[in-house]
């Protein structure tokens, strides 16, 4: 974009660059954001003429606060912001880290470096006003906060500043910890769509499990999702120390070194898994909560602890939690399908055999969530082996699948091996035999069951198709003529609707 700096300083040469601007520029992290201020009275008039110069969109973000957004051409967003208080200098006190408390005016900017769409504006230090020693922690790798009261004015800051910790790879001060767990009670007032946003920015960075960890170890969701403080004391005999909330944080991470890895762990069909696997956030959402409900759940059985149906319970906690954040009726329906099923591939492997119409009925009843599943299972099963062992065992993975009494030769790594050996077996069923096992055609339509039995439309057509389409799964047909005359031979009157 030809001269941006300009552009700004001659439509709004009394405004300021402001918080990540100026941060990101100082690290030298190029931004398709830019964000400034300007005093509020100013806000629309120059939002509209900003736009207008560069050929872009501007809406009102938020009427109370006063931001206006600038979407342009190429990617590049301008928020612009009507400076709080009287004055920048008021303004920079009331923003939330001191990492974030810079500004620069626009007219000290000369330049904006561009690169693949991202920007950089250019900034000489002794021009940037910083009043809380933000350079300083920005030297130190250090996310402070502003002032003893920012958590108090907008609790969303709580997990903003795991975020942004975890985005720029910053610690975070050990007094604003402290500040943290002193308001952590007030975790719950954002609005849902809010903390969504926050928890999704975090989810995308690495190391999420030891954000997370921090954000349990500060009380969080101790007040934001009190089922995960139940974890900590929940199957420490089977987990050890952290009980089921340490094999939550393996989980998170086992996911999270396979979503960087997928085409190499799923070879041959790495790249087809790969474009399932794009949304890091879901799956990270779902390695996060799929055993929320075994604290609920668990209950000694003959010496052993059990915890049945904790998956189906875990989905609906997972949807009463995911509607308070506010998140899309698609995601809830995909993250907690995964949950509902993930022990489905254990449930197959615990068979010596695992027979086509038992893969048909594992795809039919997953849908679109069957592949997706499986990455959580393969980020669960791993869990339970060291880090060194699931790179060792992903060569492994790909030989055929290992009959259980040599998975139990090998103990608890072979029992991984053998799930992971599973999960293979059925990715290369999906791709390599649709048409035979996993969506096979229909060899006939309703109407022609209808008119071969001389019955009358009822649910009944749909369990003959079903019938039919089993028969045909396991070989038994492969022509519209063989599906009739098994249809004659096997589908006798009377005929009822099965109950169910």
């Amino acid at each position: 974009m030809e001269n941006l700096a300009k552009i700004i300083q001659d439509t709004a040469p009394q405004a300021y660059y402001v918080g990540g601007a100026v941060r990101n520029s100082l690290l030298k992290k190029y931004s398709s954001d830019i964000d400034i201020a300007l005093p509020k009275q100013d806000l629309f008039a120059c939002s509209k003429r900003l736009a207008a110069k560069l050929k872009a969109n501007a809406f009102e973000m938020d009427g109370e606060f006063g931001v206006w957004r600038i979407s342009c051409k190429k990617g590049l967003q301008i928020d612009v912001c009507a400076i709080i208080g009287k004055d920048i200098r008021q303004d920079l006190k009331r923003r939330d880290f001191t990492v974030n408390a810079f500004a620069c005016p626009v007219a000290k900017v000369k330049s904006i470096k561009v690169k693949n769409n991202t920007y950089l504006p250019v900034f000489d230090t002794k021009d940037i006003l910083d009043l809380n020693n933000g350079l300083a922690d920005l030297k130190a790798k250090v996310i402070r906060a502003n002032n003893s009261a920012v958590f108090k004015e907008d609790p969303l800051r709580l997990f903003r500043a795991f975020r942004a910790a975890a985005q720029l790879n910053f610690k975070i001060a050990p007094e604003t910890l402290t500040l943290i767990k002193k308001y952590a009670k007030l975790a719950a007032e954002p609005a849902g769509e809010r903390i969504q946003e926050e928890l999704k920015k975090l989810f995308k960075e690495k190391n999420t499990a030891f954000y997370l960890k921090q954000m349990q170890e500060y009380c969080l969701f101790k007040n934001l999702l009190p089922e995960l403080e139940k974890q900590k004391s929940c199957a420490k005999c089977y987990y050890g120390q952290g009980g089921v909330w340490t094999h939550t944080l393996l989980v998170v991470e086992r996911m999270e070194f396979l979503l960087d890895k997928v085409e190499e762990v799923f070879k041959p069909y790495g790249k087809q898994m790969a474009k399932i696997a794009q949304d890091k956030t879901l799956y990270k959402m779902a390695a996060f909560l799929h055993d929320i409900a075994k604290p609920a759940t668990a209950k000694m059985m003959k010496g052993r602890l059990r915890f049945f149906y904790h998956e189906e319970k875990g989905a609906a906690m997972t949807k009463d939690f995911l509607k308070k954040l506010k998140y899309s009726n698609d995601e809830i329906k995909m993250i907690c399908k995964m949950i509902e099923f993930h022990l489905r591939p254990s449930n197959l492997a615990s068979n010596e055999i695992v027979t086509d119409k038992g893969i048909y009925k594992f795809f039919k009843e997953l849908g679109g969530a069957g592949l997706p599943m499986l990455l959580l299972c393969w980020a669960d099963y791993t869990s339970y082996v060291s880090p060194a062992q699931t790179r060792a065992l992903i060569k492994k993975a790909h030989a055929p699948v290992m009959t259980i009494e040599e998975a139990r030769k090998k103990e608890n790594v072979g029992k991984t091996l053998r799930h992971m050996q599973m999960l293979n077996f059925l990715i290369s069923k999906y791709f390599t035999e649709q048409k035979k096992i996993v969506l096979p055609p229909k060899l006939l339509d309703g109407k022609e069951i209808m008119d071969i039995l001389k019955i009358s439309p009822s649910p009944l057509v749909g369990e003959i198709l079903e019938k039919l389409t089993l028969a045909q799964v396991e070989g038994k047909i492969n022509d519209k003529q063989s599906a009739q005359t098994w249809l004659i031979k096997n589908i006798k009157p009377p005929l009822k609707t099965s109950q169910k």
